[in-house]
Formats: structure tokens, sequence, C-alpha cells
């Protein structure tokens, strides 16, 4: 009897490493209550062509039963089909379990940078949103269980409205 309460006891304590050893990728989507936004930037000394700074609103969630930190999240931003931005945001969010937040993202272009996304001052004027989405990887670091890479995905989706 007691060989069978230790292996018990081992089996559940290994299925417990199991459950524990998987991280759960956190779900990043498009926050119904903030508005991503797209301002035009005047052309200056720093950008001859003009730009754009782009905020967009994240809302993460931790689906794991552990608290863990996003640590970065880089990819490539297409706005309106328009070519490809790198971005790259060191993040360092600290999140608990089970829980959401919802963070700004900024990106701030040059239009002589890629003038490809000259266009987008041009759709910006008609006042529609401009659709958008960020394709890429993001790192978790999760405490004993170590630091995490998941992607390439579609992290964010969503609508950029003109400001």
């Amino acid at each position: 009897m007691h060989k069978r309460s230790v292996a018990a006891v081992l089996a559940a304590y290994l299925a417990a490493c199991a459950t524990l050893g998987a991280v759960v990728p956190l779900r990043f989507s498009d926050p119904p209550d903030r508005s991503s936004e797209l301002r035009l930037l005047a052309p200056s000394a720093g950008r001859p062509l003009g730009g754009a700074a782009l905020r967009l609103w994240a809302r993460v969630e931790n689906p794991n039963s552990f608290g863990l930190t996003l640590t970065d999240l880089e990819g490539d931003l297409f706005v309106s089909g328009a070519e490809a931005i790198a971005v790259d945001f060191p993040l360092g969010l600290p999140m608990t379990a089970y829980q959401d937040t919802v963070i700004p993202l900024d990106v701030s272009i040059g239009f002589d940078d890629l003038p490809g996304l000259a266009g987008l001052a041009r759709d910006a004027i008609t006042g529609r949103p401009l659709p958008y989405r960020i394709d890429g990887r993001f790192g978790v670091a999760a405490g004993a269980l170590g630091t995490v890479r998941f992607g390439p995905l579609t992290l964010l989706t969503g609508d950029l409205r003109v400001r």
C-alpha cells in the first residue's frame, strides 16, 4: 500500500510539473474602448517629407496560472497594405496570473525613410479608418521556467483613426 501511495503522489507531482512547464502564449487584441490613432507630422529638418506618429493600443492577456513578464515585442507593422515598418518595443511589463492590461505602442515614421508610406497621408485625409496589423514575435520571462519566445504570428490587428 505504501508503494501505491508513493506512486500516486509521484504521478500527481509529475503531472503538475508537466502542466507548469508549459507557458501558454499571451493574447493580444485591439481594445474596444481605445482608438488607435495616426497623426500626420509636418515636414521638418529631421523629416523633410513629413511623417506620421502612430499610437496603437493593445490589450494583453495572461492566460497562465502564474505571473510572468512580457519582455519585448518585435515585428513588422503594415498600415493599409503599405510596406512593412520594422517595430521593436522593449517592454518589461509584469503580468500576474490571469491578468489583462491595455498598453500603448508608439511608432514614429518619416515618409523619406519609407516612401511607399507617403500614400498614407492621402488615405488619411479621407477620414476613414486605416487597417493595420503587426506580425512578429514576443518574449516572456517566466521565472523558474525561463525565457520563452513566441511567433512568428499575427499579434495585433485593428483600425487607425486620423487625429
